[in-house]
């Protein structure tokens, strides 16, 4: 049966039944008007004020000429401007270009050229980054808004955007967005020397908030530190976000400082942290750790890659009342896909855990048949959650989703009763200290320096960056390389986190006989690196 109306009825019924990113502030907001809404510093917000701040920043931003459909890259540390834009923009149907604040002005060029960005938001101190980005992609015009975290004054061609959401018409702007309008633009790295921009809606992301609500937890008496980049979709969409659709308060950081995250915890009562094993780590290792009241803290989470079962042991040793979850997934994913639960940590250790709520995982062969129990395969999703496609690139979205499941590019091992264990990763990606970064890239950056034969670049186990970007080259005949060369080189193109960390000479690679290079046993054969060396300074 199909409903049929006039054009003029249907419109009513659409715009009636929308339930879109940028809605579900202004929901929140007439729940808990009066309710503490995010924490930056000495900044307090209720729902309401957070709510009007972000009409108010919609209102600016049309009258500035960006509409629906167009995008604006945002480059700055957490703060509460970024909240702020996040959804004004998602009011708009504005698609919101996170940008990576540890990226040089080539590599955010990129993005601002691949994207079409109209508009672009600096914070003050990347100011310099935004320019050098501005111009390396001939981008002459279009908006600069300054977020003046340290009280400089914009210069010229960049406006305030305080001004943006302290004045100004605070009602709702009336505009329609539909469940897949495209509303986030997320560039994730890929084994490709250049990131493919992912297109997420307001479908994907609700979806995938739903999920983290239900598995994960979540509830609106949380208090919840967000000190990890909200430019990651970990922070911001399977954290802030949810927070404010529930209407929890939120308590944001500049940076995971675990001197800084401690204070915070006890000071503001948190009850729910977010971090990856690196972060949980140098939070244990902190000398206030056992000094602090953490009592609050009944929630913990943690992703981007597997958690030590020793630090697991020990956080539940250290904090036996927090609660702990593993989600697993990524961007494409909005980007949880599946989830360990609390009482299964230490029982299934190293575990991804099960597909997630509105989640469907399987693990297929390369011809996309699913594997036997126990057998190594990709794993695949059907989800909401996912990305709507890589934006321009038809030819990577085809592939990605073939055979109508998402093709993660990671491999996995999955037990009768659908436990899954992530062993390898189809597309040779590192994830090191939470960001992913694709061992093509650093090859490519490596063979621009002269001298060089061979290279090959992995990750090896490190007991704090999780994995440590590792680099073997083997150097032209003649030539009088050496590693210290190679760093150099690596820190003139290189954002810090992608920098190796250790770099051996060696006469050659090992290659099987088709040619291609075992990094399996180069992982092997250096994987006591971490124990034997001083990685080097990023």
């Amino acid at each position: 049966m199909q409903a049929t109306f006039s054009p003029a009825t249907d419109t009513a019924v659409t715009r009636a039944r929308q339930h879109s990113v940028g809605d579900l502030l202004h929901r929140t907001a007439r729940r808990y008007p009066d309710k503490p809404a995010v924490v930056d510093g000495d900044r307090r917000v209720t729902y309401a004020e957070f709510d009007a701040a972000a009409n108010r920043t919609a209102h600016a931003l049309t009258a500035r000429g960006l509409g629906k459909g167009d995008r604006l890259a945002l480059l700055s540390h957490n703060c509460w401007q970024y909240a702020v834009l996040a959804f004004a923009t998602a009011k708009l149907g504005v698609v919101l270009v996170p940008v990576n604040f540890m990226l040089g002005p080539d590599e955010v060029a990129y993005i601002l050229r691949h994207s079409g960005a109209r508009a672009i938001v600096a914070e003050d101190a990347l100011a310099p980054t935004a320019e050098g980005a501005l111009t390396a992609a001939g981008v002459d015009g279009g908006l600069q808004g300054w977020i003046g975290l340290s009280g400089a004054t914009p210069p010229a061609g960049w406006e305030d955007v305080d001004a943006w959401w302290q004045t100004g018409d605070d009602s709702p702007p009336d505009v329609a967005v539909a469940d897949d309008d495209p509303l986030r633009l997320m560039y994730t790295s890929g084994t490709e020397s250049r990131p493919k921009g992912a297109m997420l809606s307001s479908r994907s992301l609700i979806a995938q908030y739903v999920t983290c609500v239900v598995d994960g937890g979540m509830s609106a008496d949380d208090v919840e530190v967000h000190a990890l980049p909200m430019y990651h979709c970990a922070q911001l969409d399977c954290f802030f976000s949810v927070d404010v659709y529930l209407g929890a308060t939120s308590i944001i950081l500049p940076a995971p400082d675990p001197a800084a995250v401690l204070a915070t915890i006890a000071r503001e009562k948190v009850t729910k942290l977010f971090c990856p094993p690196t972060v949980w780590i140098s939070l244990l290792r902190h000398p206030d750790f056992d000094t602090t009241d953490l009592s609050s803290l009944r929630k913990g989470y943690y992703g981007a890659s597997a958690m030590p079962v020793e630090v697991l042991r020990e956080l539940q040793r250290r904090l036996p009342d927090v609660q702990l979850w593993n989600f697993y997934g990524q961007t494409e994913m909005a980007p949880v896909a599946t989830i360990l639960q609390p009482h299964e940590q230490l029982e299934r250790a190293g575990s991804a855990g099960r597909a997630a709520l509105n989640v469907e995982t399987m693990l297929v062969d390369d011809d996309g048949t699913p594997v036997p129990v126990g057998t190594v395969g990709e794993i695949v999703h059907r989800s909401p959650h996912a990305t709507l496609g890589y934006y321009g690139d038809e030819d990577k979205t085809a592939a990605a989703f073939a055979g109508g499941w998402f093709h993660s590019g990671d491999l996995g091992v999955m037990t009768a009763d659908g436990y899954l264990s992530v062993v390898d990763r189809k597309k040779d990606m590192i994830k090191t200290g939470g960001e992913n970064v694709a061992s093509r890239e650093i090859e490519e950056t490596i063979y621009e320096l002269d001298g060089i034969a061979e290279v090959a670049v992995f990750g090896i186990s490190h007991p704090y960056w999780v994995e440590a970007v590792t680099a073997v080259v083997v150097p032209k005949p003649g030539t009088t390389l050496t590693a210290e060369d190679v760093h150099a080189h690596a820190r003139e193109r290189l954002a810090g986190y992608k920098r190796p960390k250790y770099v051996v000479l060696t006469d050659a690679l090992p290659k099987n006989p088709s040619g291609k290079i075992l990094k399996r046993d180069l992982r092997q054969e250096h994987a006591g690196l971490a124990h034997e060396e001083t990685p080097a300074d990023p």
